[in-house]
Parts: C-alpha cells; sequence; structure tokens
C-alpha cells in the first residue's frame, strides 16, 4: 500500500501548484452560492417546507454543495479526464505495464486531487455562507466522523463512476460523448439543480436511489440529520453503490485490458 500513498501524497502537492486556480474557483463558488440563496429563498417562501427542508437547511445545502462540487467531481476531475485522454492516445499502454492496479492508481490520484481541494474549496464557502446567512451545523461532535466518512464514501463513488467512463474508450474510442452525457447525469441526480428531496413522486425516488445520489445529497443529509433512516442506513446505502461500483470497475478493468485499441499507431 506504500506506494498508493505514495501516489496520493504526490497528487496532493501537485494539485496544491494551482494557486491561481484554487483562488478563482473559490471566488466562482462563493458567487454562485449567493445566487442559489437567492433562488432558494424566493422557492422556499412560495413552498415552505419543501422536501421536508426549513429555509436554514436549504441554505446550509446552497453552501455545501457549492464546497463539494469540486472535491467530489461532480464536473469531472483532472485525474479521470486524463485517463480518458491516456485511453484515447494509446498512452493507457504504459500504465498497465506498470506493476500496480490500474483502478486503484488513479483512485490514489484522485484521493490525493479531492483531499486537496476539499481542506482549501470545502469549507470556505460554507464559511463565508455562515457569516451572512443562519446555518445549519452538527449539533453533536459525534457526527463528525459519520459525515467524514459520508464524504470519503461519496467521493469515492464519484471516482468510480468518472474511472467507468473513462475506460469506455477501449470499446468506443472516444469517451468524450459519454463524459459529457455522465456530466448531465450528475447535475441532475446529484443535487447540483435542487435537492433531491424536492423532486416529487416517482422522479424523487429514482433520483434518491442512483449512484449519484450517494455522491453528494447523502453526506449533505447526513450533515444535516435529514436522512430517511438514519445516518446508519445512509452510510450503508453508500457502501451498497461503492461495493457494486468498485466489482464492476475491477471487470471492466480485466477486460479493458484484453482489448486495447492504440489509436493512431
Amino acid at each position: 500500500m506504500g506506494v498508493y500513498w505514495a501516489i496520493a501524497v504526490r497528487s496532493f502537492r501537485r494539485f496544491s501548484t494551482y494557486r491561481i486556480a484554487t483562488v478563482s474557483g473559490l471566488f466562482t463558488n462563493t458567487v454562485f452560492g449567493f445566487i442559489l440563496c437567492g433562488v432558494y429563498l424566493t422557492l422556499w417562501r412560495e413552498r415552505p417546507g419543501l422536501g421536508g427542508y426549513d429555509v436554514p437547511d436549504a441554505l446550509t445545502f446552497v453552501w455545501l454543495q457549492q464546497g463539494l462540487l469540486v472535491p467530489v467531481g461532480i464536473f469531472g476531475a483532472t485525474t479521470t479526464n486524463e485517463l480518458g485522454a491516456r485511453v484515447r492516445s494509446g498512452e493507457i499502454a504504459v500504465d498497465l505495464y506498470r506493476p500496480t492496479q490500474l483502478l486503484l492508481w488513479w483512485l490514489s490520484v484522485d484521493l490525493g486531487r479531492a483531499t486537496f481541494e476539499m481542506l482549501v474549496r470545502g469549507g470556505v464557502p460554507l464559511l463565508v455562507g455562515s457569516l451572512v446567512f443562519d446555518l445549519k451545523f452538527p449539533s453533536s461532535p459525534a457526527m463528525w466522523p459519520a459525515i467524514a466518512l459520508g464524504l470519503l464514501l461519496g467521493i469515492t463513488i464519484s471516482f468510480t463512476i468518472r474511472y467507468l467512463v473513462a475506460l469506455s474508450g477501449f470499446w468506443i474510442t472516444d469517451s468524450r460523448g459519454m463524459e459529457q452525457l455522465a456530466l448531465v447525469l450528475s447535475l441532475f441526480f446529484a443535487g447540483t439543480i435542487l435537492p433531491l428531496v424536492a423532486f416529487p413522486g416517482w422522479i424523487g425516488v429514482v433520483a434518491r436511489a442512483t449512484p449519484w445520489a450517494a455522491t453528494m445529497q447523502v453526506p449533505i443529509d447526513i450533515w444535516l440529520g435529514r436522512n430517511p433512516g438514519g445516518t446508519g442506513a445512509a452510510l450503508l446505502f453508500q457502501f451498497g453503490w461503492l461495493s457494486v461500483l468498485l466489482l464492476v470497475g475491477q471487470l471492466t478493468t480485466t477486460l479493458a485490458t484484453r482489448k486495447v485499441v492504440i489509436q493512431g499507431g
């Protein structure tokens, strides 16, 4: 495991060098946080208690969402975008020659990235929002381990989805179309447009059952204490999806290494 730890540490250091991009991203997330708060305040005044959320819940959701967008990789992440590019170019052959597991190698890279993003970009929008609005914070210190575990599971689930999208390039040659499809699904089902609890009827039921819900909506609901069935049920839901996706990811990796198509040479 030492090699994977070293990969994660180097990934953390790599992303810590992009200081201007980090500050720009923080500014963007903060601005969008205020815009969304205006939209949510209007909506919740018209529909009090929508989805079981009160106004402080909804506003807290906004700022947690803005802090998690980049760590979770809702819009994609450099690590898995690079993996897709390496599959297209044929450079993936170099990765396959390494005496490491492909999935664990890229998972380590992504966890290093996500750790940096969480430390720098995860808390600042929430801090800014808390200075202006009455936000909700966990009432018990015992909740923090569950919140941390939920965030880790959410980030890892997001990685496995992006990893599978990148590996689709072994069969369709160019995975960029799949990346755009995955982006649309992430935006809708992760809760970046509205909290999934606000989706009506069967649409809400389906949305909350998808793996994308486990990446952002579930960790935020753990923070808010709003999970149906409690925190244990929420973590079990995440563990279930992670187990399935890791199994599919490892199986896909095995099949992909037997079908290497190197474009252009």
